[in-house]
């Protein structure tokens, strides 16, 4: 049976010479029949904008998060970030909205990265999962962990937080750029990442505004949005039952045990996910609106934010 899945629940940016694939129309990508459809009954948590008067705020603001270690200057203008890298297809549709005046952000260039489903992030295939150097292998975990999250959390190996870390190779897979269209919105094709010591499954995601697009890519303006992207644990457990993800050994932080994670729901960046329960590995649909200040620049934190009260109950 199809059950889609809801879960409740700053510096001036460096020049950029990119190479544009294609046009800078966003099309929508799919990831076939086995994507359950899903309707969003909460137009507000969804990221459906209501309308506001006088002073009210119409939207609320999407939580700034740390940028992690493993950030690169994008150099990849494209929608489909995969690069033949095995994993559950996941289609990522975001929103940018002002949340100020419930306006879509358009012509902002949003940048996505994440780790492989062994845990592996391009451009650090020595550093990364949780520092350890090497994809792992093993047996695949089994139920829902428990118990303090491991050594190596924010601010270190596999944290996502204390600073930048130089790239060691030239690797750029499940990194991309694109531009949002007149309705605010870019959709990428990747795969559901894995995870790796200390963090929950996650994706880290930039939104810049007031550049410029012309034939060699995406100059100038300053970012607005340093932020990650999460997934409700049903999901996870589901991806980690399925080849390559059954065969990461390494210890799983939950989304609750996560320093990271803001604790807010979709606020914090928590994924509205669609997929067939049973048949996870045919594919999953994931969306948010992101609410932000384009005035304002979040270009990176060294450390999350302090937990917030939860709009409604998480889905553990």
């Amino acid at each position: 049976m199809t059950e889609p899945q809801e879960p409740s629940h700053q510096g001036h940016m460096t020049r950029r010479a990119f190479v544009v694939a294609g046009g800078a129309a966003v099309a929508a990508v799919g990831v076939g029949s086995g994507v359950a459809a899903t309707a969003f009954a909460d137009d507000r948590a969804a990221g459906t904008p209501s309308s506001a008067s006088g002073a009210e705020t119409c939207y609320r603001l999407t939580s700034e998060t740390t940028e992690g270690p493993y950030y690169i200057d994008a150099d990849k203008i494209r929608q489909d970030i995969t690069e033949d890298e095995e994993g559950i297809p996941l289609t990522l549709a975001l929103t940018v909205i002002d949340a100020e005046t419930c306006r879509p952000v358009r012509n902002a260039a949003v940048d996505i990265w994440h780790c492989s489903a062994l845990g592996v992030y391009s451009g650090y295939e020595s550093m990364t999962n949780g520092g350890g150097g090497t994809p792992p292998t093993g047996e695949p975990p089994t139920g829902t962990p428990t118990g303090e999250p491991p050594t190596g959390g924010p601010g270190g190996p596999g944290g996502g937080g204390g600073g930048h870390a130089e790239p060691t190779d030239d690797e750029r897979y499940l990194r991309g750029t694109w531009r949002t269209d007149r309705h605010g919105h870019v959709t990428f094709r990747t795969v559901f990442p894995g995870w790796y010591q200390g963090r929950c499954v996650h994706i880290h995601v930039k939104v810049h505004v007031d550049g410029t697009w012309t034939d060699a890519g995406y100059e100038g303006g300053h970012t607005c949005h340093t932020g990650q992207l999460f997934f409700a644990e049903k999901a996870v457990l589901a991806s980690a039952e399925v080849a390559p993800y059954s065969t990461n050994a390494t210890t799983r932080t939950t989304l609750d045990e996560d320093g990271i994670y803001p604790d807010n729901g979709h606020e914090g960046g928590l994924l509205y996910l669609a997929y067939d329960r049973k048949r996870i590995a045919r594919g999953v649909r994931a969306r948010l609106t992101m609410g932000v200040t384009p005035a304002e620049t979040h270009d990176t934190t060294d450390s999350p934010p302090p937990a917030q009260p939860s709009a409604s109950p998480s889905e553990a």
